[in-house]
């Protein structure tokens, strides 16, 4: 019995468009719920979400049986991490900071076995294996991981082309608020000069063949995405959307009762 099938890497090779919510609430509960909303991958973030491995791995337990095909965002490209977080049976997986196609290589490297990389062989007491029920996982488990690398500074940008082509990468997320930032714009995204920037690397990861990631935190940005090209789409986020609604629920109840 080989690795599991990555349904999600074999959509987006395919050009279709799939959407899915950014996770930072760090809780198995949200978890659970938001697998089972429709949406068609759910990414659990651990650069800037308060999850640490045992938490992710609770939430990743709490979505099996969800519609949704389970992501994660690492903190940082590291070899240990991503170690990690592959042994508890996540395939699909999004690296920040990726400035150059040697970092992208070495990302390629961190999530293949020796023979194609370094990922460190530990399968038989494995969640990615079944604790040992997938006793031939370590055979194709590389072509179903889905790695993808997030374009976020002036260097990256300077290098889409060849970050882009690099073998073994699924992926291109452009990250528009770090992008901003390097770019001088700090808290700015929408700025002439990032939203130029953006449209640019967009063009140059479609034209590579790669998959197009991006993220819109405002259902308007969402067919903007669509028509620049992304197939891999964050729609939302979970603590935003809370945010919003439990705000806005207090704002009707204080104008019902008078207040």
């Amino acid at each position: 019995m080989p690795a599991p099938r990555n349904e999600l890497k074999a959509a987006l090779g395919r050009g279709e468009v799939r959407f899915g919510l950014w996770m930072a609430f760090a809780h198995p509960t949200a978890a659970e719920i938001a697998a089972r909303a429709g949406y068609d991958w759910c990414l659990i973030d651990g650069e800037h979400g308060p999850n640490d491995l045992p938490l992710i791995l609770s939430q990743v337990q709490a979505m099996a049986g969800g519609g949704a095909e389970m992501c994660v965002r690492v903190p940082v490209g590291d070899l240990r991490i991503l170690k990690q977080v592959l042994d508890i049976g996540l395939q699909n997986i999004l690296v920040p900071m990726v400035d150059t196609p040697e970092d992208a290589a070495a990302m390629v490297r961190a999530v293949r076995y020796p023979g194609a990389g370094l990922r460190g062989v530990g399968a038989a007491q494995s969640r990615a294996t079944g604790y040992g029920a997938i006793p031939d996982y370590v055979a194709n488990a590389g072509d179903e991981i889905c790695l993808m690398v997030q374009l976020e500074s002036r260097t990256a940008l300077d290098n889409v082309d060849a970050i882009a082509a690099t073998e073994g990468v699924d992926v291109v997320f452009v990250g528009p608020a770090d992008l901003a930032a390097s770019l001088g714009h700090l808290g700015n995204p929408g700025h002439p000069e990032v939203q130029e920037a953006i449209a640019h690397a967009a063009a140059r990861i479609r034209a590579s063949g790669k998959a197009l990631g991006m993220i819109t935190f405002d259902t308007a940005g969402i067919a903007p995405a669509a028509e620049a090209g992304a197939t891999f789409i964050a729609v939302g986020g979970d603590v935003a959307i809370y945010a919003a609604g439990v705000r806005t629920r207090a704002k009707e109840a204080a104008r019902i009762l008078g207040r």
